[in-house]
């Protein structure tokens, strides 16, 4: 009997657990039926410095709204006021993302969130979401230099800018990415929420629901402060916020000791130096190609030139190639070389700077021309003074036989917003910054997501193939080809070398062709592969080579394959493979080259490549020795502790939990009510039922029993 009973038991058991199981596979099928999740969405996300926060965020739960397209000012006028529905989730084509709309929705209580679709259909003549000074109080322009000069005061370089980027908005504002799912929403729209001749569309209504909960809030002293207490006290610390940080890249024509920290004993430096990053309003949407790609690309091609010459022949002075991260948010690769410098902690200091050549936006939008922008300030030294009409004369003379303009902006005109003005409040240093505009930036899309490919005129023919378009010469490749030549040839004469070379130094527009096309088109092709470790390519698009072209904002979302930046790690290996020299070291060898007598890691950085791939697909990887370094890009404010401070960049980025957008029918009020209602009624049922049940369980369950007869 008892063995009857643990039997029943177990089977008891075995069926609770066949229930639950089967339970959280219905609810699991019920919340698909439900929700129709949309996986191609980018949010916009908090960022923080020492006074603010900007960005925007959902609330801890989620915030939800009734769909509704924005596409006339009537719409937006149901939406802020006659809906009667709030609130509303917005959906907006690009023609209506701007300051004014997304103010009025900002000083409203009837949006929860705002989607907007990235598409080119009814893309203003300009959109520029940055401000029109950027990195205006960390610049070398204060009321102690050139205070006449500061905020802008002389010149407004970003006339376009609105601002929105540097908002705080306390909805969810998420961008739609893919085509597909932009129709489902607006199939879903039209079906129940459509306005039938200016009538109140019925229930049940399509609604949206949007995640972006962020940790930190008020600004990064505030932030910082709740993170270091965690890890004081806390067992399970949370961090609330990380500061925007990576690394720059850099290379030099003579090798530099690498663990020689101060001052270079007779080395006389010629900087050459662009920015890497770039941003938008929205997170990891910032192709950035006039405001960054044509610098970096710039600077590569003139690499490319100018290498085997300063080999050959080369110039009595050394020429410094720096490639600058995080200049976006208030010059932080900047500011951390030149802190180095200032502290003996870097290859070399300020005073082996004999001058600077920075390139700005040099796309050349709007014409033929360049410009040469210098201090006004610094100039006011004859030395310097001296030195940079020398420099300004070189690039001129540079300039014979290019089909290039090369002119110089009023003597009394300050810097364009620049790593330059980092150098300068160091040290009054010689220097230009080379653009392609003489006041305002040319620009239209200045640090905004429509600044790609199609902005720098980089297009191509129907019918290439993905290889046939990495090496077909677009006349930006052409035009840009044409810059670096001028850039090079420039840097030779400014480092002393000889001008009969400088028919030795021309750019290779299939170098600019390949480069253009990688950093704006597709990372993922064949010469990128090649270039790269053989781990990384193996891995395909779950690694840094995934489809599209690579993002440049300096936030952590693109470090997710290791510690540096995808685009950090580009420059590093195409910087190896144009200057560097090919070994026969094995892997292990090129890994551990410290162990090899012949091999001297002090002056060299070794780099073990897929190399390219053979007609049956096949690579035969291989060892380089370069003289390409990285150093740290994380600003001195977090290094001194000082998350106040007003001389460094302090901006960090929130952290959060859940990023995600998905839609659902909502029914009315009074039917979710009735609903409840329902529902409850049903609980006090069963509750009821249960009681009597219980109570009268010994006259319902209880079988009579026979009496037993004996028989004696």
């Amino acid at each position: 009997m008892r063995k009857m009973t643990d039997l029943i038991s177990i089977n008891c058991v075995k069926l609770l657990i066949s229930a639950l199981f089967y339970t959280c596979v219905l609810c699991s099928s019920v919340e698909q039926k439900i929700y129709v999740v949309l996986n191609e969405t980018v949010p916009c996300v908090r960022l923080l410095n020492a006074t603010h926060q900007i960005g925007c965020q959902s609330s801890i739960s989620g915030d939800t709204g009734v769909l509704h397209v924005l596409e006339t000012e009537s719409d937006l006028d149901w939406i802020l006021s006659s809906g009667p529905h709030p609130p509303y989730m917005v959906i907006m084509e690009t023609a209506f993302f701007n300051r004014s709309v997304m103010m009025r929705m900002k000083n409203s209580s009837r949006v929860a969130g705002v989607a907007v679709i990235i598409s080119k259909t009814g893309l203003a003549d300009n959109f520029s979401p940055h401000t029109t000074c950027p990195n205006q109080n960390t610049g070398v322009y204060s009321e102690s230099y050139g205070s006449d000069l500061a905020n802008c005061n002389g010149t407004v370089w970003n006339p376009l800018g609105n601002g929105l980027s540097y908002e705080d908005f306390s909805f969810p504002v998420f961008a739609l990415k893919d085509e597909n799912q932009t129709q489902v929403l607006r199939k879903c729209y039209e079906d129940h929420n459509q306005r039938v001749n200016g009538s109140a569309p019925q229930y049940p209504l399509c609604a949206m629901q949007l995640f972006s909960h962020m940790h930190a809030v008020t600004d990064t002293v505030t932030c910082m402060r709740r993170t270091d207490l965690q890890n004081r006290f806390s067992i399970n610390p949370e961090v609330l916020c990380d500061p925007l940080s990576d690394f720059n890249v850099w290379t030099s024509t003579r090798p530099l000791n690498n663990s020689a920290k101060g001052h270079a004993a007779d080395e006389s430096v010629v900087i050459a130096a662009t920015r890497l990053d770039g941003r938008s309003f929205f997170w990891e949407q910032a192709p950035a190609a006039e405001g960054t790609v044509s610098g970096i690309v710039t600077l590569l091609a003139t690499i490319q030139a100018l290498y085997p010459v300063t080999q050959e022949a080369p110039p009595p002075r050394n020429i410094f190639f720096s490639f600058f991260q995080g200049e976006a948010f208030d010059y932080i690769g900047s500011s951390k070389m030149v802190y180095d410098m200032e502290k003996n902690d870097f290859v070399i200091d300020m005073n082996n700077v004999h001058s600077m050549l920075e390139i700005g936006q040099v796309g050349l939008l709007s014409g033929r021309s360049l410009w040469m922008h210098s201090d006004p300030v610094s100039r006011q030294n004859k030395s310097v003074d001296t030195e940079v009409s020398e420099m300004m004369s070189r690039i001129q003379s540079a300039a014979a036989g290019l089909k290039l303009t090369v002119d110089h902006p009023s003597v009394s005109q300050p810097l364009p917003p620049s790593s330059f003005q980092r150098f300068l409040r160091a040290r009054r240093i010689p220097g230009l910054v080379l653009a392609d505009h003489n006041t305002s930036f040319t620009n239209r899309y200045y640090e905004s997501m429509y600044d790609d490919a199609e902005n720098l005129n980089v297009t191509y023919p129907p019918g290439l193939t993905p290889d046939e378009q990495l090496v077909y010469e677009t006349d930006a490749a052409k035009s840009l080809a044409e810059v670096a030549t001028l850039v090079a040839r420039s840097l030779y004469l400014q480092a002393g070398g000889e001008e009969n070379n400088l028919n030795n130094i021309t750019a290779d527009p299939k170098i600019v062709a390949q480069l253009l096309y990688g950093f704006l088109v597709q990372k993922n092709n064949s010469w990128f592969r090649s270039l790269l470790p053989p781990e990384v390519t193996k891995k395909g698009v779950n690694s840094i080579l995934s489809p599209g072209p690579p993002q440049f904002y300096i936030g952590l979302g693109p470090r997710v394959h290791g510690p540096a930046h995808s685009v950090t790690r580009f420059v590093q290996y195409i910087l190896a493979n144009l200057t560097g020299t090919v070994t026969n070291l094995t892997e292990s060898q090129c890994q551990n080259p410290s162990e090899l007598s012949t091999e001297n890691k002090d002056l060299f950085s070794y780099f073990w490549v897929s190399g390219p791939a053979s007609v049956n697909g096949t690579r035969e990887p291989f060892c380089v020795r370069a003289s390409v370094r990285l150093s740290k890009a994380v600003s001195p404010a977090f290094e001194l502790l000082e998350y106040g401070s007003r001389n460094y960049s302090t901006w960090t980025e929130s952290r959060w939990k859940s990023i995600r957008a998905r839609i659902f029918l909502v029914a009315s009020r009074e039917l979710e009510m009735l609903t409840l209602g329902v529902g409850v009624a049903v609980l006090l049922l069963s509750l009821l039922v249960t009681y009597f049940i219980s109570s009268k369980a010994e006259l319902l369950f209880s079988s009579a029993r026979e009496t037993p007869t004996t028989t004696y």
